[in-house]
Order: C-alpha cells, then sequence, then structure tokens
C-alpha cells in the first residue's frame, strides 16, 4: 500500500491485537487514541521534522505499509517526559510467532549455511522460519525441519520466547532444541548450499569469535547451554 498511514487499517490491527496496544499502569511510552492527542502528538512531529528539514508526511500516524509478510505502523505516543510525538513499530503477518530450530545429531549441532538477502551474505545459522496463523508452533517447527533440512525428528525441547528486536518490533520466536536421528537434503531453492555439523564446543567459538552472527542461532545456542542440554559447553547456571 502507498500514501499517507491508514488510520482506519490501524483501528482494525487494534481490535485483532489488543493485547499489544495495552497500556499498562507503568508503561513508559503510552499509546494515544484520544483524537485530541493523537492530533497533538502529529502537530509535534511534525514541527521536529520541518526544523530538520525533513518531509512532514512521515508525522502522520496510522498503518504506513502492508503486505503478506508484515505490517508497518507508525502511532502517536507520549514519552516518559510528558511530550507527544510518534514511533514506528513493525508487526508479522497475522501476528504468529516464527520458530528457530537448533537440531542436535548424535551430540552434534546441525547449521545450515544460507544466502539472506537483507545482509546480501552467507550466514551459518540454525533453521527457522515464519509463524503462521492457526499453526501451533511445535507443528511449525516440524514443518521448518522437514523443508530446511529433511531431518527425521526424534524429540522436540522448548526454549521458550525471544524477543529479537524489542526496539522496534512486536515479532517474538520461539526455540526448540530439536534432536534428530538424520538429515537429508537442504532446500536449495531458499537459499542454502551446505548443512555443517559442529560440536556445541565450536558453535560456542563460532558465537565468540563472531563467525555466527545470526541473533536467533545465537539465542537458541545460549539457551540450550545454559540449561544444560548440550555436551561439552563448560558450566551451567545452577537450575532454581
Amino acid at each position: 500500500m502507498n500514501g499517507s498511514p491508514d488510520r482506519s487499517r490501524y483501528q482494525d490491527l487494534r481490535a485483532q491485537l489488543p493485547e499489544l496496544f495495552d497500556n499498562p499502569p507503568d508503561a513508559a511510552v503510552k499509546i494515544l487514541d484520544d483524537p485530541t492527542d493523537v492530533a497533538a502528538a502529529e502537530r509535534a512531529k511534525a514541527e521536529e521534522l520541518a526544523a530538520q528539514g525533513l518531509p512532514m508526511e512521515w508525522s502522520r500516524t496510522g498503518v504506513a505499509y502492508q503486505d503478506q509478510y508484515l505490517t508497518l505502523v507508525r502511532e502517536p505516543v507520549r514519552f516518559p517526559d510528558g511530550t507527544f510525538g510518534t514511533y514506528i513499530r513493525s508487526f508479522p503477518a497475522g501476528g504468529a510467532s516464527g520458530v528457530v530450530l537448533l537440531p542436535v545429531l548424535n551430540g552434534a549441532v546441525v547449521l545450515v549455511e544460507h544466502f539472506r538477502h537483507a545482509t546480501r551474505r552467507w550466514h551459518l545459522e540454525a533453521p527457522r522460519g515464519f509463524g503462521v496463523p492457526g499453526v501451533p508452533a511445535d507443528e511449525q517447527a516440524l514443518l521448518e525441519l522437514q523443508e530446511e533440512i529433511a531431518a527425521e525428528l526424534v524429540s522436540l525441547i522448548d526454549l521458550g520466547l525471544f524477543h529479537p528486536d524489542t526496539g522496534t518490533s512486536t515479532n517474538e520466536v520461539r526455540l526448540y532444541l530439536v534432536e534428530i536421528a538424520a538429515v537429508g537434503a537442504p532446500q536449495t531453492g531458499e537459499g542454502i548450499r551446505a548443512v555443517h555439523t559442529c560440536t556445541p564446543a565450536e558453535v560456542g567459538k563460532l558465537v565468540r569469535d563472531g563467525v555466527i552472527t545470526d541473533s536467533f542461532t545465537i539465542a537458541a545456542w545460549t539457551r540450550a547451554w545454559l540449561r544444560g542440554l548440550l555436551p561439552g559447553t563448560g558450566p551451567q547456571l545452577e537450575p532454581e
């Protein structure tokens, strides 16, 4: 969609995902809904933009962009110091959580070599995928496991939720440790050119040395290590 942000679509989004528009009592940044406050927020942002020589249209609030993958909104807010302004947030399509899988085969971690369009480079990373509305995260995990590396599942361990970008995105993913019995051919059609196996300790060194830079992979490996689920990775935190 193009042109000015769409307030009607924004109100629809608020109705569909009310928990993401909540203003808890201790909220530092408050989302505004009263028309007078909304106008004040847009006016304050327009003045700020004009002072910087930037387009004043960037002060308009509502759904700024939407497609089958994400929705981008610009919202009217009141900041902790009481001033008005706007804030950008992105939402995954349908609000479904994505999944990240840390496969383990005979004690070795299985990673894929994946070309990512956003960074224009190859990354060594754990398999992952978008969430699908209406599909439970554990089912989506099995689908991604089959699609990316055609793996044979033995067990699935939920490692909890992970928020990859708390600054601008509502996106959350569910992390899993996945024990597998075998690995098949990688999904070359999506830019995966190889499958690699490393000991958990080797993965730790790749994270430490900046070879693995993918945040999802770092999070899944760290969560599994801290829970004592990976052999040979050093001391774990004491259980509560």
